[in-house]
C-alpha cells in the first residue's frame, strides 16, 4: 500500500496531500458547450474504499438529429491510475456506462489518452433526447483525486462533434478495503481473543469487536510478528507457561484469521518481555540485556529465526516495551513515567545494533497499564501522513488514541501531544496487542 503510494508521488501522479479537493490536472481544452448537457444532482461524489459504486445520470438534449448512430465519450483531465502501469490491481477507478437505459458496459478510465468511450447507440428519426448513466467505482487510493472536472462529448456517425457539456465528480475518503485496515486484539480474562477491525475513521477509529476463539489464556506473552489486516493477514507469536514459543500464521480468512499454532521451539521463559520487530523480535532477559532474533526467511518455523544477537543492557530501566511486527521502531516506558522512542538505526553499529538513540517522547505514561503501537487505525496512510497509531489503556478501562506522527529526532512514529477517548470497559482484558 505504502509503495502504490511512494510510486505514485514519486512519478508525479499524486500532489504533495492525498484526500483533498483540488483537480490533480487542469481540465482538458474544449470548445464551449453545445446542445444541453444535464448532470442531475450535481457533481458525483465517489466514496474512494469499500462502499462500493455510485452512479450518475447525464442528459443531452441533442442540438440537431443528424440520424445513425450516435457515439459519445467522456474526457477526463488525468489517467486515475499509477502512470505507466496498466497491471488491473494498480487501477484506482473503474467505471460502466449504459445510454437509454440499456445495459451496462465497460467504459474504463485506463484509457492512455484520458478518454472514456460510452455505448454507441442508435437513433430514431425525431429522436432529441439521450441519457448516459455512468456509474463509478473506486478504491481508497482514488481520494487524492478530488474534484475532477469531466466533458461529455457526443458525436453522430460522420465523427462530428454535435453536443459537448461538462460532467464533474468528486472523490472522496471512503472506507479503505480491508487490506488497508489493521486490527487489534484484546484477551478476556476468560482466554476469549476478540478481534476489533480499525474503521479507517477519526470519529471512530474501532469497529465492534469479533469473536476469535477461546483458549488464549494458556499464554503468558502474545506479540505481534508480522502486521495484521482485517483481510486476515498477519502473524502472532505465542509464548505457554513452559516457555514454548508457538507461531499463528494468518490465514487470510477475516472470520478466521489465525492458521492452527505451529511450535516454533522452547526455552522462552528465559524473557521477561517480548515484542515484534519486522518480523522478527527482540526479548529482555532477566539480567535487563535485550536480545533480537532476525527473521531467516525460512518457511519452517523452527528456523524461524536466525541467531539471536545481543542489542545492549540496561533494559531493565523499562517496565514497558512495544515493538512493531511490521516496523523497526519501538517505544519504551521507563519506571519514571517517561516513554522514550527508539528509532531504526540506518547502518553502522554492527549487525545487531537494531536501534537508533533513544529520544524522548514525553512524561505522564505511567497512568496506563498497557501501551500498543498499532498499525493506521484512522485512515491517515491514505493521505500520506503516517501508518502507525497508538492505543493506551488507563487503570480505570478507559482506552485512549494517540495520533502516530514523525518523532522529533530520528525517523521514527511516535504517539501525538493529544489523546482521545475510544472506548471504556477495556479492564475486562488482561492483553491487548
Amino acid at each position: 500500500m505504502a509503495l502504490v503510494i511512494a510510486t505514485a508521488l514519486a512519478v508525479g501522479v499524486a500532489p504533495a496531500v492525498l484526500g483533498g479537493v483540488t483537480a490533480v490536472a487542469a481540465p482538458v481544452p474544449v470548445t464551449a458547450s453545445t446542445g444541453t448537457v444535464t448532470q442531475e444532482g450535481g457533481p458525483l461524489v465517489v466514496p474512494s474504499g469499500e462502499e462500493g459504486p455510485v452512479t450518475t445520470r447525464v442528459t443531452v438534449q441533442l442540438s440537431h438529429y443528424s440520424g445513425g448512430t450516435i457515439k459519445a465519450r467522456l474526457l477526463l483531465p488525468t489517467k486515475p491510475y499509477e502512470a505507466g502501469n496498466e497491471n488491473p490491481a494498480y487501477r484506482w477507478v473503474t467505471s460502466t456506462c449504459a445510454v437509454n437505459g440499456g445495459a451496462f458496459k465497460a467504459c474504463g478510465w485506463d484509457n492512455w489518452d484520458n478518454v472514456a468511450t460510452l455505448p454507441e447507440v442508435s437513433t430514431n428519426a425525431g429522436q432529441t433526447t439521450l441519457t448516459y448513466d455512468i456509474r463509478v467505482d473506486a478504491t481508497s487510493i482514488a481520494a487524492y483525486l478530488g474534484d475532477v472536472p469531466a466533458y461529455l462529448e457526443v458525436s453522430d456517425e460522420t465523427g462530428t462533434v454535435t453536443d459537448r457539456g461538462p460532467v464533474a465528480f468528486r472523490f472522496v475518503k471512503g472506507t479503505p478495503e480491508a487490506q488497508y485496515r489493521t486490527t487489534v486484539l484484546a484477551r478476556d480474562k476468560a482466554g476469549v481473543l476478540w478481534q476489533y477491525e480499525s474503521s479507517g475513521r477519526a470519529d471512530k477509529p474501532l469497529k465492534a469487536r469479533e469473536r476469535i476463539g477461546g483458549g488464549w489464556n494458556v499464554y503468558t506473552s502474545v506479540t505481534s510478528l508480522l502486521p495484521r489486516s482485517a483481510a486476515g493477514q498477519g502473524a502472532l507469536v505465542a509464548r505457554d507457561r513452559d516457555g514454548v514459543l508457538w507461531y499463528y500464521e494468518g490465514s487470510g480468512n477475516p472470520d478466521q484469521p489465525f492458521k492452527p499454532r505451529v511450535r516454533i521451539g522452547g526455552g522462552w521463559n528465559q524473557y521477561t518481555a517480548l515484542a515484534g520487530r519486522d518480523g522478527g523480535l527482540v526479548a529482555r532477559d532477566r539480567d535487563g540485556r535485550l536480545w533480537v532474533y532476525m527473521r531467516s526467511g525460512s518457511n519452517d518455523p523452527t528456523r524461524m529465526f536466525m541467531t539471536r544477537g545481543l542489542v545492549g543492557s540496561g533494559w531493565n530501566a523499562y517496565n514497558l516495551i512495544a515493538g512493531r511486527g511490521g516496523g523497526y521502531e519501538a517505544v519504551a516506558r521507563d519506571t519514571g513515567g517517561v516513554l522514550w522512542s527508539y528509532g531504526f538505526r540506518d547502518g553502522g553499529g554492527g549487525y545487531y545494533a537494531v536501534y537508533a538513540p533513544r529520544t524522548r517522547v514525553g512524561g505522564g505514561w505511567n497512568v496506563y497499564d498497557s501501551v500498543v503501537s498499532t498499525g493506521d487505525l484512522d485512515g491517515s496512510i491514505l493521505d500520506s501522513r503516517t501508518t502507525d497509531d497508538f492505543l493506551a489503556r488507563d487503570k480505570d478501562g478507559r482506552l485512549w488514541f494517540y495520533a502516530g506522527r514523525q518523532a522529533a529526532v530520528g525517523p521514527a512514529t511516535v504517539p501525538g501531544p493529544t489523546r482521545r477517548q475510544i472506548g471504556s470497559g477495556w479492564d475486562i482484558y488482561n492483553a491487548i496487542l
